[in-house]
């Protein structure tokens, strides 16, 4: 599934007219058919979020949203726990892990599914 959040609104993105088609859509698209079974069961869902700026592959784990952010010009992927509150420092997320493009789809797919699941966060 795709949603799309804009302005603070979360939409659910159907397949055709309403799907993004620029490059970092199609290069979630690509990474998350690579995904194995325990991260799809994780609820692993492609978010075109204009109000952070990033597309990406949301994971829901059991200690919170994970989100693998798609890289733009040359800057690495990123793993980032989003945090449901500001902590006492304000920041809203986490960044867990980075890694550069030099990767096809599978190999991030794999990368982020061993990531997460070695280190407790799928069921």
């Amino acid at each position: 599934m795709e949603i799309q959040i804009s302005d603070g609104i979360v939409r659910r993105v159907r397949g055709g007219k309403d799907a993004p088609m620029n490059g970092l859509a199609i290069q979630a698209r690509t990474v998350a058919n690579f995904l194995p079974l325990i991260c799809q069961r994780a609820g692993a869902n492609i978010v075109h979020n204009s109000d952070a700026n990033y597309t990406g592959i949301r994971f829901d784990t059991k200690v919170g949203p994970v989100v693998l952010e798609m890289p733009t010009g040359d800057r690495p992927y990123r793993l980032v726990h989003e945090l449901p509150e500001p902590d006492e420092t304000g920041r809203t997320e986490v960044e867990m892990r980075r890694f550069p493009q030099i990767y096809k789809p599978r190999g991030v797919a794999h990368i982020t599914a061993e990531f997460l699941s070695s280190r407790g966060f799928l069921k």
